[in-house]
């Protein structure tokens, strides 16, 4: 893990879940590590724990400005990035009949704009000094769909082309990371307001689901690699999770 010591690494989505245990771990393993997400107070309990080289900066992804301001913040404290790793989302499924448009844009705003202010926002500064590592947070419902999860599936398909097309793109100085995880234990989905989809699924918690811990070491598997080494996909599903 000598490659994680003193690397400068952005994490959206940071203040709960697969953001926040990996936060916690590279900071253990001695990165500087730059939190954002909308929940000052869980961002600032996070980096209490973290000493001089965390910080955090009151982020939505929804909004270019705030991701533009969350490289300009971090760039300004640690001089550069290494790392950005674009991994807020939500997940508010529904069934196409239930009409739930408002939610079809929250979903498009976070998990597709969001994307691509995080790539735009970070990109020129990236190719400047010739290096760094883009990682996106898709779902292994960007490979497969079902009934259910049209938009939100619809938006993490759309999450792997955008990555595809940037490390094509970007191949010879960027490395370019794609991070498809089945059910987690996490906050995603807590905001389900579907009835047909809470018939369907219940609540849930009867899923198989992995801890969040097994995303976050995946991730900083794919970070440790050697500057001549890039993982391009990693997908992670809990045994017992067929889709």
């Amino acid at each position: 893990m000598e490659n994680i010591k003193d690397k400068v690494i952005v994490i959206t989505g940071a203040s709960s879940g697969i953001g926040a245990a990996a936060a916690r771990k590279l900071a253990g393993l001695g990165a500087k590590v730059v939190l954002a997400a909308r929940r000052e107070d869980q961002l600032q309990s996070l980096v209490n724990g973290m000493g001089d080289n965390a910080m955090y900066v009151v982020t939505d992804v929804s909004k270019r400005t705030d991701l533009d301001n969350l490289i300009q913040q971090a760039i300004s404290r640690f001089g550069h990035i290494d790392v950005l790793w674009n991994n807020a989302g939500v997940m508010p499924i529904s069934f196409f009949d239930e009409g739930h448009v408002d939610e079809w844009d929250k979903m498009i705003d976070i998990n597709i704009k969001g994307v691509l202010y995080g790539i735009n926002a970070v990109l020129p500064h990236m190719l400047q000094r010739g290096q760094g590592h883009i990682l996106t947070t898709s779902s292994v419902g960007g490979l497969k769909t079902s009934p259910g999860i049209g938009v939100y599936s619809g938006t993490k398909f759309a999450v792997k082309a955008i990555m595809e097309t940037l490390r094509e793109e970007v191949a010879q100085t960027i490395k370019v990371t794609t991070v498809y995880p089945g059910a987690t234990q996490s906050e995603l989905g807590h905001d389900i307001t579907s009835p047909k989809i809470k018939a369907l699924y219940g609540n849930l918690k009867s899923m198989p689901k992995m801890d969040e811990e097994a995303i976050a070491d995946a991730v900083i598997y794919a970070i440790s690699q050697p500057g001549n080494i890039t993982v391009n996909e990693l997908v992670l599903r809990p045994l017992g999770q067929t889709r």
